[in-house]
């Protein structure tokens, strides 16, 4: 169990079904509109999963947050914080403003994010902390999570620098730069789950 950071192919984000996202595609796309943006209707389809291919991205949220809210907190405005991880959608769009909106099975709003948006607040955290070079670039099952558990402690002891004082929060700055990045290049949205 856990909350997950997925990416989602067309016939989920068009989907009626329990899976399906159709509700909030097509609120997103009328907001679009009203904004006097295109409809965000290119979506890619679902991918099977092959290591390394960069077609999906799933990781898990279950490292503590607290040095990742303190880094945000102490170098971000509040809106900036607000739109790197108060989404519960991330679409490739580049949106001025994020969009909420109501969700029928929950009692909160979700929030609509652009991904250009989040990634540019992601790679102002990702230079503050000196994010090494060898933190995969892809996210396909759970890769980031495996690269902290195994690699990142050594990599730290042979290169330290900001990112390795806390790599719970240097995780999350990468979770939130990589999936703002798989969105932009597969063109596809982004959830929380």
């Amino acid at each position: 169990m856990g909350v997950y950071m997925v990416s989602l192919g067309a016939e989920d984000w068009f989907g009626t079904g329990e899976d399906g996202w159709a509700e909030v595609a097509s609120a997103l796309d009328a907001e679009l509109v009203r904004r006097g943006l295109p409809p965000y209707e290119d979506v890619p389809p679902a991918t099977r999963f092959v290591r390394g291919s960069g077609l999906t991205f799933e990781e898990k949220l279950a490292r503590p947050m607290h040095g990742f809210t303190a880094l945000g907190e102490g170098r971000l405005t509040p809106e900036e914080w607000e739109t790197l991880c108060g989404w519960s959608v991330l679409v490739p769009v580049s949106l001025d403003e994020e969009i909420r909106m109501p969700v029928e099975s929950t009692d909160f709003d979700s929030m609509i994010a652009g991904a250009p948006q989040v990634r540019a607040i992601a790679e102002k955290l990702a230079e503050a902390v000196a994010l090494p070079p060898e933190v995969p670039a892809t996210c396909d099952n759970l890769d980031l999570s495996t690269w902290f558990d195994r690699h990142a402690a050594t990599l730290a002891g042979t290169r330290p620098g900001p990112w390795s004082e806390d790599l719970d929060a240097a995780f999350y700055v990468a979770l939130f730069l990589r999936a703002a990045q798989h969105s932009i290049r597969r063109g596809c949205p982004m959830i929380c789950r």
